[in-house]
C-alpha cells in the first residue's frame, strides 16, 4: 500500500476456538509471533498450545474473561504484542476496544472505529445503504420498547425479525410471527445482546419466507479503494445460525452476482472501508430481488470458503494491509480468479434430536481425515480444509459458542465439493458429546441441497433419522463392552474388560446375528431406562431383571422388537447373579481403544466416554433392516447360563499352591470349605471370605513381610490371589502384575460365573485337569456358535499341588508353572531380588517374539519371571512347553547383556495430601488400626530400622529406581528397585489391600517402588504421588504411545510440593510440562562390579534392616496383627422400630457405610443425599425420599451394613 506503517512482530488473538487456531497458522507463515488467550475452560484448547504464548484469563463466562477488556490489555503489555486480531465474534466489532487498542499502541487488524460504529449499528448501516441506493427491506431504527415494537411490526407486517443492533453470527436476532411471539421475545433478544456485544438496542426488520441468505465477501484498503471476492451463500441456517455455506451461490443469475459485488463494493468504498468486511443481503428467491440486510465489519466464520475459491489467505492480508506490505488492491484484482467450487460444513457440539440444544463434556475421541489433496477415486480433485481446535481428551465447556470445526471442501464442481465433504464428515469421529455430523451428512445428501434450492427456513422443515438410544435412566452400573475384550496390552497393564459373564453375553449376540465382538451393555444389579430413537432388535440375557417395554413386561432370552420412540425399562436383579446383559441388533457403535469397544471404568477408558452411562447420554446403533420372515433363532433351556446363590467352580491348581507357599492340609480345605462373597467385590476381583490361610513359610522375603508377599509377576484373570490372608478371584478388570500367591486358577470355561457372583454367594472350589478344561472351552465355543447344548464331561484330580517343570539353565534351576489353562509362569531361579534373573526373562521374552508360535497371544515378564497366554485351542499346553524348554536351553550367556536404558526425573509431591485420604478410607471401611496405620512414612521408617522419617525421605530422593515391569498397578505403572541395595526400603504390603488409590500415588511394597497408573485398589505403602504414568487420549513428546515408562528406566524423583504438582499434573499430559530424560545403557557387567565394590556396605545395611524386620514381625505376632481376618456383619437380630411418623431409610446393598452427608437435626429434601455406601467397589449415593428433619442416624460410617438395614430415620414434613 502507498501509505507506511510500522512492521508487526507480535499479534495478540483477542478469541478463542478455530478462528484463533487459524489466524495462528497464517501467524507462523508470516513469522510473527502469536499471544493467545484463554478462559480457564479453555486450557486444553489447542490455540493455547500453538500460539507461542498462552495467557489464562481465570475462569468463568465470556463476560468474565474473552470480553474483559482490562485483561486483554494486560496481556498485551505483559507479552509486548504490538497488535491485535479479534477473530470474529467477541470484541471484533467494538468500538471502545477498537480505540482503546489505539490508545495502547496497538494496531487493530480490521476496520476503524468509526466504520464499525457506522455498520455496527444496524440502523445506522440501514441509513448508509439508503443513501447508497442499496435496496432496503422494511424495517425500523432502534426501538424505545416493546410497545413501539409492536406498533412498528403492525405497520410493516408480520412475519418480522427482532434484531440487535450491535449483534452477528446469527446471536441477538428472533423471528416473531405475532405479537405474542414479539412480546414473548423482546427482553431475552436484549439481554441476549448485552450478554454478548455489551448493548441491548434493538430494531424490527421484515422476514422473506422464501429467502436466500447472500453476502459478499470485501476487502478495502482504508483509501477508497475495495475489491470483492465473490458471493457466499449461506442460506442452510437453523435458528439463525449458518450451518452450510457455499461459493459460488448456486441458481443464482449472472446479473444479479454481479449487482450485488457492485453494490457491495459501492457501499463500502462510501467510507473507504479498511481491512475485510462482508455485506450481507436477504434475496427473495421468487423475485430474484435482493435486499440490504447488514455489514459484518470482521472476518467471517464463512471466509475460508472464500479463500479456497480465490486462492487467498485474507487473515494475511489483514496482516499486511496494517503493516504496509499489501500490494495495491488493483494489483491483487488483476491475477484474482475463481476457481472451482467450496462448501463448508460448521460441526457443532449440539443435539439437533432436541431441537439443538448445545452438548458440553469430554470428547473421548477425535478424528478428522487427513487435509488436502487426495487420490481417492471418490474424491480425486478435491481438497480438504478442516479449521478446528478440539482433539481427543478435550473438556468442551457450555459457556462459548458450540462450534467445534470448520470442514471446508473444495472441488471441481458443485456436485463433487458436495459429494466429498459428505464423504469427509462420514470419516469424521467426535464421539463423548452429541454432535451434528449426522445431521449434516443427511442435510448434504437432501434433494433441496443437492439442487441448490435451498432458503433460511428450509432446515426448519428437515427431518433426519437418528439410530441411537438416549439413556433416561443409567441404572447402578451399566457399561458398554464387547467380546474378547482388549488383547495384548497386559505387558503394559490393561487388562481385557469385556463382559463379566462373557458366556451370556457371546449367546444374545448370536441370536441376534451379530458380529462377534458386537458392542453390547453390561448392567450390575440394576438396569437402565432407554428411549430408543429408531427402530431395531434387541435381545436381554444374564441375570434375570425386571423389564418392559413402554410398561409391557417382556422375557430375557428372547428376540425382541422395539419401535421408535419406546422405552426399555430395566430394574433390579430379581433373583440370584449380578449382572444383566443388553445386546442390540448391530452393536453399540462407539471408537475403539486399543482394539476394543469394552469400557475400563477405572482407565477412564473404553467404551461411552470411558466410564458409566448417565442421563442423557445418546449412543449410537447401525442402521436397522427387517430381516422380513427368517425364523427367529431360540436358545434351547439346556443352554442358558445356570445362576444360583450357591456356585461350584473348577479350577486347575496353581501357579503357587502347597507345599511351597501353603501347608498341603490348609490346601485339602481350600477345596472343601465353602466361600463366602464379600459384598466388596467388583469387576476388578471377587473378595471371598472364609479361613484364613496356614501358611508353609515365616514371610516373603525381600517380597514382604508377609507370607503372601512374592516377587511381582503376571496375573491370570480368575486366578485366586491371596492379598494378604483375603483370597480374590482377579475379574476382567483385575490388575496385571502383582506381588500376591495364587494357589488356583478358575478354567476359561468357568469365568462367565466370576461375573454372576452376588454377595453372600457361596463358592466352592472343584479341581479338574487341564486336559478337562481344554475340552470344556472347546466344548463352551461350539455351544454358543451353534446355539446348541452338548454334553460334557469334567475329569477332578485329587492331587492339589502345582504342576511345576523344570529345566535347568547355566547353573540355575528355570520353572514352568501351569497358571489355568491358557497361561504359564515361568520363574527363573530363586525367589531372591536379582536384576540378573529380570535380564533372563528379557532374553526369553525376546527369542519368544522372533519365534511367533502361532496360539501365543502376549508375553508379560515380571521381576525374575515371564508369563505367556495362549490360546490353547490353538497350541496345546504340552507342545507350548516344549517350545518353552528348547528356547530357554539354547539361551546363551547372557552375563555381558547391555539393555537400552533410561534415566528419567520425576516430580514427587512428599507425603501427599490424596495418599493420607487413601489411608483413611481404608481405616474406615476396610481395617481399623492397621500397623501402618495413621502413616506410612512412619512405617516405613520403623521397619526398616532408620531413625527418623528424614532418613526415609533422604533414601528416596537418592534412589535410582530400575524399572522391572510395568502395569504394577495397571495402565503403565512400573515396579521397579532402587539399583542401589543401600536404598531398597523393605516394606510389608496392606492386608487386605486398599480398594482406592489415588492416580499416581508413589508407594513401596517389598523391596518394590510401584507408581499407580490410574485411580484403583492397592497395598503398597505412600510416600507421595508424581505426575501421569499414562496419557489416555494424546499423542506428546513423552508419549508417542499412552505409556510413559520402558523396561529397564531408570526413575528418579526430586521434591515439589502439592501446589506445584497439581499445575505440573495439568502441563504434562498436554506435552507442556518437559521431564528430563536422558538416554544410557544399563549393563549387566558394570552393575555386578558396582555390587561387589559395595558389598560390605551392602551387607551392613541389609543386616540392620533385617533385625528391624524381625522385630516388627514378632510384635505382629504377638499383638495378633500378623493375620487378619474380617468379621463378616450378622444381620440385626431385631431392627430398631420405627416410631410413627418417621421414614425409615434401608440400604439398598451390603456394604460399608463410607460417608454420612448429613447430622441428625438436619432439615433435607427429597432426593438430597443422605451418604454413600461403598459395595462392589462402586460408591452408592442413597437419597431422602421425601423431605423432613434427620431424626436418628443408626449406623455410624465405617460400619457394615446388609442389604435393607435401616440406616436412617427421617421425620417427615
Amino acid at each position: 500500500m502507498t501509505s507506511a506503517s510500522q512492521k508487526i512482530n507480535k499479534v495478540l488473538i483477542a478469541n478463542r476456538g478455530a478462528i484463533a487456531v487459524r489466524i495462528i497458522r497464517t501467524l507462523k507463515e508470516l513469522e510473527i509471533g502469536s499471544v493467545a488467550v484463554y478462559a480457564e475452560a479453555d486450557r486444553e484448547s489447542l490455540h493455547v498450545r500453538q500460539a507461542d504464548e498462552a495467557y489464562c484469563l481465570g475462569a468463568g463466562t465470556a463476560r468474565e474473561t474473552y470480553l474483559d477488556q482490562d485483561k486483554l490489555f494486560e496481556v498485551a503489555r505483559q507479552s509486548s504484542a504490538d497488535a491485535v486480531h479479534p477473530g470474529y465474534g467477541f470484541l471484533s466489532e467494538n468500538t471502545d476496544f477498537v480505540s482503546e487498542c489505539a490508545a495502547n499502541k496497538l494496531e487493530f487488524l480490521g476496520p476503524t472505529a468509526t466504520q464499525i460504529e457506522a455498520f455496527g449499528l444496524k440502523h445506522h448501516a440501514r441509513k448508509l445503504a439508503e443513501l447508497q441506493e442499496v435496496p432496503l427491506l422494511p424495517g425500523t431504527g432502534v426501538l424505545s420498547g416493546v410497545e413501539e415494537a409492536l406498533s412498528k411490526a403492525e405497520d410493516i407486517g408480520y412475519p418480522v425479525i427482532l434484531k440487535s443492533t450491535a449483534g452477528g453470527g446469527g446471536i441477538g436476532m428472533q423471528l416473531c410471527w405475532d405479537s405474542e411471539e414479539l412480546t414473548k421475545a423482546y427482553d431475552s433478544v436484549a439481554q441476549m445482546s448485552a450478554n454478548n456485544f455489551a448493548n441491548a438496542d434493538l430494531f424490527l426488520e421484515k422476514f422473506v419466507e422464501n429467502a436466500r441468505h447472500i453476502e459478499v465477501q470485501v476487502f478495502g484498503d482504508g483509501e477508497g479503494n475495495t475489491i470483492t471476492l465473490g458471493e457466499r451463500d449461506c442460506s442452510a441456517q437453523r435458528r439463525n445460525q449458518k450451518v452450510i455455506e457455499e461459493t459460488p451461490a448456486p441458481n443464482l443469475p449472472d446479473r444479479v452476482r454481479r449487482s450485488l459485488g457492485e453494490v457491495a463494493s459501492r457501499l463500502l468504498q462510501s467510507v473507504s472501508y479498511r481491512s475485510a468486511g462482508t455485506v450481507e443481503f436477504i434475496l427473495d428467491a421468487d423475485t430474484q430481488c435482493f435486499y440490504f440486510l447488514e455489514v459484518n465489519t470482521r472476518l467471517q466464520v464463512e471466509h475460508g470458503v472464500t479463500e479456497e475459491v480465490y486462492g487467498v489467505d485474507l487473515v494475511e492480508w489483514m496482516v499486511r494491509l496494517a503493516d504496509g506490505t499489501l500490494p495495491q488492491l488493483a494489483t491483487i484484482a488483476d491475477v484474482l480468479s475463481p476457481s472451482g467450487h467450496a462448501v463448508q460444513a460448521r460441526i457443532y457440539a449440539e443435539d439437533p434430536f432436541k431441537e439443538f440444544r448445545p452438548c458440553a463434556g469430554l470428547l473421548s475421541q477425535v478424528a478428522f481425515p487427513s487435509a488436502g489433496e487426495t487420490s481417492e477415486a471418490l474424491l480425486i480433485g478435491s481438497k480438504l480444509r478442516v479449521d478446528h481446535w478440539i482433539e481427543s481428551g478435550l473438556e468442551v465447556s457450555p459457556y462459548y459458542d458450540p462450534m467445534l470445526a470448520k470442514m471446508i471442501v473444495h472441488a471441481g464442481s458443485r456436485e463433487e465439493a458436495l459429494a466429498s465433504l459428505r464423504h469427509r464428515l462420514s470419516e469424521t469421529n467426535i464421539y463423548g458429546i452429541e454432535t451434528n455430523l449426522d445431521y449434516l451428512q443427511a442435510l448434504l445428501a437432501s434433494e433441496p441441497v443437492r439442487a441448490g434450492r435451498y432458503f433460511t427456513n428450509t432446515l426448519a422443515h428437515f427431518h433426519f433419522e437418528k439410530f441411537a438410544f438416549e439413556v433416561l435412566t443409567p441404572g447402578t452400573m451399566t457399561t458398554v463392552q464387547d467380546f474378547p475384550g482388549r488383547l495384548g496390552h497386559w505387558d503394559v497393564g490393561v487388562p481385557p474388560s469385556g463382559p463379566f459373564d462373557s458366556r451370556s453375553f457371546r449367546l444374545g449376540n448370536q441370536l441376534l446375528g451379530n458380529p462377534a465382538d458386537a458392542a453390547g451393555l453390561e448392567m450390575t444389579l440394576s438396569g437402565p431406562t432407554l428411549c430408543f430413537l429408531s427402530d431395531t432388535r434387541i435381545v436381554l440375557t444374564g441375570a434375570h431383571m425386571s423389564a418392559d417395554i413402554d410398561g409391557e413386561e417382556v422375557s430375557f432370552w428372547s428376540v425382541l422388537e422395539i419401535k421408535t420412540g419406546q422405552q426399555l425399562s430395566i430394574g433390579k436383579i430379581s433373583a440370584g447373579g449380578a449382572r444383566a446383559y443388553l445386546l442390540i441388533q448391530g452393536g453399540i457403535q462407539c471408537p475403539t481403544y486399543l482394539q476394543s469397544r469394552s469400557t475400563f471404568t477405572l482407565g477412564q477408558f473404553g467404551g461411552h466416554a470411558g466410564r458409566a452411562l448417565r442421563s442423557g447420554d445418546v449412543l449410537h446403533l447401525q442402521r436397522y433392516k427387517p430381516t422380513g420372515n427368517l425364523p427367529v433363532p431360540v436358545v434351547p433351556g439346556a443352554l442358558l447360563p445356570k445362576i444360583t446363590n450357591h456356585w461350584s467352580i473348577r479350577v486347575i491348581p496353581g501357579p503357587h499352591a502347597a507345599p511351597e507357599f501353603f501347608t498341603e492340609s490348609y490346601i485339602q480345605d481350600f477345596y472343601k470349605q465353602h466361600w463366602t462373597v464379600h459384598y466388596n467385590s467388583s469387576r476388578t476381583g471377587v473378595r471371598l471370605i472364609g479361613t484364613k490361610p496356614e501358611w508353609a513359610r515365616r514371610d516373603g522375603g525381600e517380597a514382604g513381610m508377609h507370607p503372601s508377599n512374592i516377587h511381582d509377576n503376571a496375573y491370570a484373570f480368575g486366578t485366586v490371589d491371596f492379598t494378604g490372608d483375603m483370597p480374590v478371584i482377579l475379574g476382567p478388570d483385575g490388575p496385571s502384575l502383582g506381588g500376591f500367591v495364587c494357589p488356583a486358577t478358575v478354567i476359561s470355561a468357568d469365568l462367565w460365573k466370576i461375573g454372576q457372583l452376588a454377595a453372600g454367594d457361596t463358592i466352592r472350589f472343584i479341581a479338574v485337569t487341564t486336559e478337562s478344561a481344554v475340552s470344556e472351552l472347546r466344548l463352551g465355543h461350539e455351544e454358543v456358535n451353534n446355539l446348541r447344548a452338548l454334553a460334557g464331561e469334567t475329569v477332578t484330580v485329587a492331587d492339589h499341588t502345582t504342576n511345576v517343570e523344570s529345566v535347568p539353565l547355566h547353573g540355575l534351576e528355570v520353572k514352568l508353572r501351569c497358571s489355568g489353562d491358557s497361561w504359564v509362569l515361568v520363574e527363573f531361579g530363586e525367589m531372591v531380588l536379582d536384576i540378573e534373573l529380570r535380564f533372563l526373562a528379557h532374553r526369553l521374552m525376546l527369542s519368544l517374539d522372533q519365534e511367533k508360535i502361532a496360539g501365543v497371544l502376549e508375553l508379560t515378564p515380571g521381576i525374575r519371571s515371564l508369563q505367556v497366554h495362549f490360546d490353547p485351542l490353538r497350541i496345546a499346553q504340552g507342545s507350548l512347553f516344549k517350545h518353552l524348554k528348547r528356547l530357554i536351553q539354547d539361551m546363551a550367556d547372557h552375563k555381558k547383556t547391555k539393555v537400552p536404558s533410561r534415566i528419567i526425573r520425576l516430580p514427587l509431591s512428599w507425603d501427599d495430601s490424596q495418599c493420607k485420604l487413601a489411608i483413611e478410607k481404608y481405616d474406615q471401611i476396610v481395617r481399623k488400626n492397621a500397623p501402618w496405620f495413621p502413616s506410612n512414612i512412619e512405617f516405613i521408617r520403623r521397619i526398616n530400622g532408620l531413625q527418623s522419617i528424614e532418613e526415609v525421605k533422604q533414601i528416596v530422593f537418592e534412589a535410582s529406581y530400575l524399572v522391572m515391569g510395568l502395569g504394577d498397578v495397571y495402565l503403565g505403572a512400573p515396579v521397579a528397585t532402587p539399583v542401589d541395595p543401600r536404598h531398597r526400603l523393605v516394606t510389608t504390603k496392606y492386608n487386605p489391600a486398599r480398594t482406592w488409590t489415588a492416580e499416581n500415588s508413589v508407594g513401596i511394597g517389598g523391596s518394590y517402588l510401584c507408581i499407580y497408573g490410574m485411580e484403583g485398589p492397592g497395598g503398597y505403602q505412600f510416600v507421595g504421588r508424581t505426575l501421569q504414568m499414562w496419557n489416555r487420549h494424546r499423542q506428546t513428546a513423552a508419549f508417542p504411545q499412552p505409556w510413559l515408562l520402558r523396561f529397564f528406566d531408570q526413575i528418579q524423583f526430586y521434591e515439589v510440593d502439592e501446589a506445584e504438582l497439581a499445575r505440573i499434573r495439568e502441563d504434562f499430559p498436554l506435552g507442556n510440562f518437559p521431564i528430563d530424560i536422558e538416554e544410557t545403557e544399563f549393563s549387566l557387567v558394570d552393575y555386578q562390579a558396582f555390587l561387589h565394590k559395595h558389598s560390605a556396605s551392602i551387607a551392613k545395611f541389609k543386616q540392620t534392616q533385617q533385625s528391624a524386620f524381625d522385630t516388627e514381625l514378632d510384635s505382629w505376632k504377638i499383638t495378633g496383627q500378623f493375620h487378619f481376618e474380617e468379621l463378616v456383619p450378622e444381620p440385626d437380630a431385631e431392627h430398631e422400630a420405627v416410631p410413627e411418623g418417621i421414614e425409615a431409610v434401608d440400604s439398598p446393598v451390603a456394604g460399608s457405610l463410607w460417608k454420612w452427608a448429613v447430622e441428625e437435626g438436619d432439615m433435607v429434601d427429597e432426593g438430597e443425599a443422605l451418604l454413600i455406601l461403598e459395595s462392589m467397589k462402586m460408591e452408592i449415593e442413597v437419597s431422602a425420599p421425601c423431605a423432613g428433619r434427620i431424626h436418628k442416624m443408626l449406623k455410624p460410617a465405617g460400619a457394615s451394613v446388609q442389604a435393607g438395614m435401616p440406616l436412617v430415620f427421617i421425620e417427615a414434613e
